[in-house]
Formats: structure tokens, C-alpha cells, sequence
């Protein structure tokens, strides 16, 4: 099935090295193409326009637009985790360089904010209200998060 959504990413002539350094992350990825900018255009002719490539599979384009734009909090990217050691390999990988935020979000070297998630916290935050609420507040006190921290908290009971 052909893709119907594709994230489009403006960045200020690093696009190509973005492309290189998340594809080196995930497997299954791989830069499908690069295109260059054509005489006449806003940027020297021959530099870098645009990478077409994949993570994961999932197909992004990533444009040399300039310094006009950056990206922010409002946009980010899930990584979804079956295990701590994969939640600690992403962690390691995206954060190198950028900046730890708070609850399992990070904004890489290229400004690019991502959440590495394990897939079991929607379970985890299932259920009553009171395990929520424990997970909720364990989730919080963390940055990097942390699958047996968060399984205790939704075991603990209110003594």
C-alpha cells in the first residue's frame, strides 16, 4: 500500500546529514533519493533541496529550506518500545548531542522533539483511575522512562 501521509521537514541546509544520521538509528531505513537545487533558485545552484528517505519504513522528505523555520514542542515523533534495552538504544541514539526534556521526551541535535514510549504504557494507563493516577505520577518524576518503574507503580495499592 502506497503511503498517503508523509511527514515533510524543513531544516537550514542539513538536511541530507539529518537523513544520514536517522537512517544509521532504525533499522529497515534507507535514503531513496536526493534532489538539488536547479539554477535560478533561492539557494546556490547544485546544493542539496530535498532527501526522500525511510525509518522504519515510514517514508519523510526532508527540505534545505533555510533558517526561517524551527521546530518546537507541538510536533514530535513516537518511537514505540517492546523492551527497556530498546527504549535505552533510542534514548541514547536520538539524545546525543540534544537535550533530555521530561516523561520519555527528548529534542534531538536537529531540534527534531521525539517520545520514546514502551508499547506497553497504554496498559499500563488502562484500568482505574487509581492505577492511572499512580502510573501518571511515576511517569512525571521521569525523563528517560522506565518499564519496571512504571509496571510497579500500576501494581502498588494504597495502604
Amino acid at each position: 500500500m502506497k503511503q498517503k501521509i508523509t511527514p515533510f521537514l524543513w531544516f537550514d541546509g542539513r538536511a541530507e546529514e539529518v537523513a544520514k544520521f536517522y537512517t544509521r538509528i532504525f533499522k529497515n531505513s534507507r535514503i531513496e533519493s536526493v534532489s538539488r537545487y536547479p539554477e535560478g533558485s533561492p539557494c546556490p545552484a547544485g546544493t542539496v533541496m530535498t532527501v526522500v528517505f525511510q525509518l522504519a519504513g515510514q517514508r519523510f522528505i526532508a527540505l534545505n529550506g533555510g533558517p526561517e523555520f524551527q521546530f518546537n514542542e507541538s510536533i514530535s515523533f513516537v518511537v514505540s518500545c517492546e523492551t527497556q534495552k530498546e527504549i535505552d538504544y533510542f534514548w541514547r541514539k536520538l539524545s546525543a548531542g540534544g537535550q533530555e526534556v521530561q516523561c520519555g521526551w527528548l529534542k534531538d541535535k536537529y531540534g527534531l522533539f521525539w517520545q520514546i514510549v514502551p508499547t506497553v504504557l497504554g496498559e499500563l494507563l488502562g484500568g482505574d483511575a487509581e492505577k492511572s493516577h499512580r502510573v501518571v505520577q511515576a511517569l512525571l518524576k521521569m525523563v528517560k522512562l522506565d518499564i519496571r518503574k512504571l509496571k510497579a507503580a500500576a501494581k502498588r495499592r494504597r495502604t
